[in-house]
């Protein structure tokens, strides 16, 4: 594994890493067609459990054997592939150092009242199957944060002690958010400011609207330019430690090509570090998600 000065220059960023995590982090970002290039695409297969397995897989069968998507994002060329623990124990042997993996270590599901997750995987179990990297979802807002954040802090200092990466997926939502409000950019913004502070390598937001949620930000936000999509991932990006953290977007619910293409063009265009594509991957059939897929690395390459 060769670093090139782009590599070598977003790992310099981690400064209080160790040889290990670093290496972790270099394996994901040299993986796949995009190695190299600081951009990544991952495959992140959770739904089973936030949305039940028929709801998630009925639509193309295939997607029940979690080695389908193991297979899906070695072929495609992704960065990773991010699963729940039973998913990885499934082709943790079979798939052994053909693509880097992300053990998701909590989960929630559609039937719960509260909005929380609970611990699902360990750093035991991470290094175990020879992950990359944990991942863990946050809620902003929820009257669980506060726990969250406690969990996180624990396990990241867990993992990094044993030279492994975290992800956070944060998702604000409930307290004094509105449904609206989950999307809007001062509180997206703000989410993403607290995975950077929590510790997290790399960062998972879902793409954020113009709007403004908070009244007390109005006034910060009311100048600024928030018209593009680009214009707004930039600003989150800048919420990551001024681009010292890397950021990604998730694909959010299933929707049409197309609308995918450009997520990538306004993410690539505002110094977004790529996308982190589910639904909109594994529920297509194969030849076309891979497809798909081939093309939105050619967009993060600038070849399209």
């Amino acid at each position: 594994m060769t670093l090139n000065p782009t590599i070598k220059a977003i790992l310099d960023n981690y400064e209080s890493d160790n040889p290990g995590t670093k290496a972790n982090l270099a394996r994901i970002l040299t993986a796949g067609h995009l190695g190299g290039t600081g951009k990544l695409v991952i495959l992140p297969v959770d739904q089973g459990f936030e949305h039940g397995p028929a709801r998630s897989f009925a639509i193309n069968p295939p997607a029940y054997d979690p080695q389908y998507h193991y297979q899906l994002a070695i072929d495609a060329g992704l960065s990773a592939y991010a699963a729940p623990l039973g998913m990885i124990e499934a082709g943790a042997d079979t798939f052994a150092g053909q693509i880097p993996t992300i053990l998701k270590v909590n989960s929630s599901n559609s039937w719960a009242t509260s909005i929380s997750q609970a611990i699902t995987g360990t750093v035991d179990d991470a290094l175990r199957l020879g992950c990359s990297a944990i991942g863990f979802t946050i809620y902003p807002g929820s009257d669980g944060i506060f726990d969250a954040m406690n969990e996180i802090r624990e396990m990241s200092a867990e993992a990094k002690a044993v030279g492994i990466a975290t992800v956070i997926w944060s998702y604000p939502r409930g307290g004094d958010i509105s449904k609206k409000g989950e999307l809007s950019l001062d509180v997206g913004a703000y989410a993403a400011h607290m995975a950077a502070l929590l510790g997290a390598h790399i960062i998972k937001v879902k793409l954020p609207t113009a709007d403004i949620e908070q009244k007390e930000a109005v006034e910060v936000y009311k100048n600024g330019d928030w018209s593009t999509q680009a214009k707004r991932v930039a600003h989150v990006r800048q919420a990551c430690f001024a681009g010292r953290r890397l950021v990604v977007f998730s694909g959010g619910a299933t929707k049409g090509s197309d609308a995918l293409y450009q997520d990538a063009r306004d993410i690539r265009d505002g110094g977004g570090n790529g996308s982190i594509i589910g639904r909109n991957t594994f529920q297509r059939p194969r030849e076309e998600a891979l497809e798909m897929l081939a093309k939105i690395i050619r967009i993060y390459k600038n070849e399209e």
